[in-house]
């Protein structure tokens, strides 16, 4: 069931598919707890181990996307302005 538009954190691009910016300060938190363990685990393990930084990168990256499509709007191609 498609997530109303009043209560979606994140809502679809007019244009291309996926998400833009949050909608809702959940959605922000989201977003900025996201960034904030990438740059972590960038200063701690990027010098030592990339190949374990590019694991921990996507395995956070597909939680992050995972939440989108929990709590955003339906996804699809859009090429902007309303449906007819």
């Amino acid at each position: 069931m498609p997530l109303p538009r009043e209560t979606a954190w994140f809502y679809a691009k007019s244009y291309g598919w996926g998400w833009g910016l949050p909608a809702r300060w959940q959605g922000w938190v989201c977003l900025l707890i996201y960034l904030a363990t990438i740059a972590m685990s960038a200063t701690w393990g990027l010098p030592e181990n990339p190949i374990l930084f590019g694991i921990i990168t996507g395995v956070l990256s597909l939680i992050f996307i995972g939440i989108c499509y929990w709590k955003g709007e339906t996804p699809k191609w859009r090429w902007g302005g309303k449906p007819l």
